[in-house]
């Protein structure tokens, strides 16, 4: 099916009541064409426009959410399984064709929901869990304990390290997810949400956590990145970025008991020196 008419029977089945939509007898057939198109990547939840800026495709995600709504509750586990669990019977787990895409996921607890896209070369570490609607770009590794959310968008040859979770989102559905672009690579236990954009080459160091709320403070540039109503915190391409403090200001107690406040700071560009300190993933590939 073409992404113009999934486009408009997805817009058509999103405006039905659930009932309306488990009645309607060609919406599984199109729920099912709509996930491999996102396994595929020719639908992609976000994608960069002609200026370059990152958007949501709003009608990706509300195909998303009617793939939730459409299904109904059904044993995912066999019987005599002694981990049980149960799931909407339009989103089973994701199936791969290991040898041609060269790809790894290393057994251990990691689950991948259907309508995520896998680049080649890709390796995932247990106990992983990757979202529906989700995009993981070639020679990616997803390492333990890592967390991809719902429609996240990760580029090429990118470190997602252990504990490090990318932050998803599915309503309201013209809400950017978070991004990474390509050769990101973000350190143990880090974090970003609310649609945090992580342009190209960016390192965040083990423990850095942003949020659309956090301010970042380039000490090279001498400048403060924040989000506004209309445009989400964007990372610049290259920045190292690590945990720094300020002090919290107009507040007689917390200057007293010389209380500061954590906050992310980029203190250097990457350069050959930062980049030589990577090459120790092609070892572990």
């Amino acid at each position: 099916m073409r992404k113009e008419q999934l486009h408009k029977k997805m817009i058509a089945l999103a405006t039905l009541s659930v009932e309306e939509l488990r009645r309607t007898a060609a919406a599984h057939a199109v729920v099912v064409a709509f996930l491999q198109a996102l396994n595929e990547g020719s639908l992609r939840s976000a994608e960069k426009n002609t200026k370059g800026i990152w958007q949501a495709n709003a009608w990706v995600k509300e195909g998303i959410l009617v793939c939730m709504r459409l299904g109904e509750l059904t044993r995912m586990s066999h019987k005599k399984e002694t981990l049980q669990f149960s799931d909407k019977d339009t989103l089973p787990l994701r199936s791969f064709d290991f040898a041609g895409d060269n790809l790894r996921i290393v057994p251990g607890g990691t689950s991948v929901r259907d309508g995520v896209y896998f680049g080649k070369n890709v390796i995932v570490m247990p106990p992983s869990y990757i979202a529906i609607g989700s995009y993981i770009g070639s020679g990616t590794m997803i390492d333990s304990h890592a967390l991809v959310g719902s429609c996240a968008q990760v580029g090429e040859r990118c470190h997602i390290s252990a504990g490090a979770q990318v932050g998803g989102v599915l309503e309201p559905v013209n809400a950017n997810p978070c991004i990474v672009e390509d050769e990101v690579l973000m350190g143990i236990n880090t974090s970003i949400a609310e649609g945090v954009i992580l342009h190209s080459r960016v390192v965040l160091t083990p423990g850095v956590n942003i949020t659309s709320a956090t301010p970042v403070y380039d000490l090279v540039k001498e400048k403060v990145y924040r989000a506004t109503r209309s445009t989400p915190l964007e990372i610049p391409e290259g920045a190292v970025v690590v945990n720094g403090t300020r002090p919290k200001g107009e507040n007689a107690f917390a200057d007293a008991q010389g209380i500061h406040i954590q906050v992310p700071v980029i203190i250097k560009y990457r350069d050959e020196k930062t980049a030589l300190k990577t090459l120790l993933e092609e070892a572990l590939r």
